[in-house]
């Protein structure tokens, strides 16, 4: 599972992309409504996953055309306890949708 762990590619000098403002495009490019700006709800449901999937293949589509490498980062940036508390998940719903979210980022 720790593949890389002690050798992350993105430190050996080669260029890569990462994606930029996932919650911005979601919201103002897209028109979904983020409860505290946390991209962890669109988990939820398959059509949150579905546009989650769509602007990571942009970019990953880029990154390929450029042949360079891609970091990916999962959307769950407010999925910690704290944050979950303030957007009413139950920490069980929130551990599984943290554990969705990196399983969509590895597919």
């Amino acid at each position: 599972m720790a593949r890389y762990r002690n050798a992350l590619p993105q430190l050996g000098g080669e260029l890569f992309l990462t994606d930029g403002g996932l919650e911005t495009v979601m919201i103002f490019h897209e028109g979904i409504e983020l409860p505290l700006f946390a991209a962890i709800d669109m988990m939820r449901a398959e059509e949150g996953r579905q546009k989650l999937r769509d602007y990571y293949h942009r970019y990953a589509d880029v990154a390929a055309r450029h042949v360079c490498g891609f970091v990916v980062e999962a959307p769950t940036w407010r999925a910690s306890p704290d944050w979950g508390k303030k957007l009413g998940y139950e920490q069980p719903e929130l551990e599984a949708l943290n554990k969705k979210a990196v399983a969509l980022m590895r597919r």
